[in-house]
């Protein structure tokens, strides 16, 4: 609504009752999925048999809870060693490309810009099999040529890393050049004109400007990597992430330890997102 433009009593009303149920829309179930985490029962549903914590710190089965079960813990160091590769990856390539399209002009850079932008639209299952079939093909060829196994170029958690990074850097650029676009080149001209390097004014004087933006795009990246699940599909092995071990579990039958899971994904993106924005508000 335009705060300026009169509306009637109705038409606020209104207004409030659809943000209201818009809100609840979105927080239902993931309510739901938090409170069924705490059900004693074997089954994530109604009704409801009484408060537990078993299917988090449970030892005995049926209920193995989440910091027991081996499966689950090693799938979360897997995506934690994805994302914090995917995030660095992402970060450093998104500053570049940010300082590339903000302080550059060269032909063919709209076009560049739009090529950046594809994987934002493209299907994550598409990308996923693009990639897959792409690193196969150049495997084939060098092992043809060479008689060497390229295992890097194989499904396995090197080409996770390219699959998700190749999208998530859009991100990060994004979030990164949105801030450099606000940066006042002056700043940089007067640590230039008291004797500092060109990379010692960028070092001193913008990247501490764009550190707001290069850690949020960084905790962007982390939970991204973390909650991706359609282009991980395609380009995993033997080592599964955490989303492609919970969908293998819910395939042989759901269980409250994936809510469990799940709560504890929600609490660690809360406070992920509550430091990010600490942080921004610091600076």
């Amino acid at each position: 609504m335009i705060p300026t433009v009169p509306q009637s009593s109705a038409l606020k009303w209104s207004y409030r009752a659809y943000v209201t149920l818009f809100f609840i829309y979105l927080a239902l179930p993931l309510t739901v999925v938090c409170v069924f985490a705490f059900n004693n029962s074997v089954f994530p549903s109604l009704p409801w048999e009484g408060f537990t914590m078993k299917w988090f710190f449970g030892t005995e089965a049926p209920f193995i809870g989440v910091f027991h079960e081996r499966s689950i813990l090693r799938s979360i160091g897997t995506s934690a060693f994805v994302a914090v590769w995917v995030a660095g990856l992402a970060v450093v390539v998104g500053t570049c490309n940010a300082f590339l399209f903000v302080r550059h002009d060269f032909r063919g850079k709209g076009l560049l810009y739009i090529l950046m932008l594809l994987p934002l639209i493209i299907p994550g299952v598409i990308l996923g099999i693009s990639i897959l079939v792409f690193a196969s093909s150049v495997a084939n060829t060098l092992e043809d040529a060479t008689g060497l196994w390229f295992d890097g170029l194989r499904p396995g958690l090197i080409l996770v890393i390219l699959g998700q990074f190749s999208f998530i850097t859009t991100f990060a650029t994004l979030v990164i050049l949105a801030r450099l676009q606000k940066f006042d080149l002056s700043l940089e001209e007067a640590a230039l004109n008291l004797g500092a390097t060109k990379w010692g004014a960028i070092r001193q004087v913008t990247l501490p400007f764009l550190m707001p933006a290069i850690v949020g795009a960084g905790v962007v990246a982390v939970l991204m990597s973390f909650e991706n699940f359609n282009t991980t599909l395609m380009l995993v092995g033997s080592d599964s992430p955490l989303t492609i071990t919970m969908f293998d579990k819910l395939k042989h039958g759901s269980t409250p330890v994936l809510n469990a899971v799940s709560l504890l994904l929600i609490i660690v993106s809360a406070a992920l997102g509550l430091l990010s924005l600490m942080f921004q508000k610091s600076k």
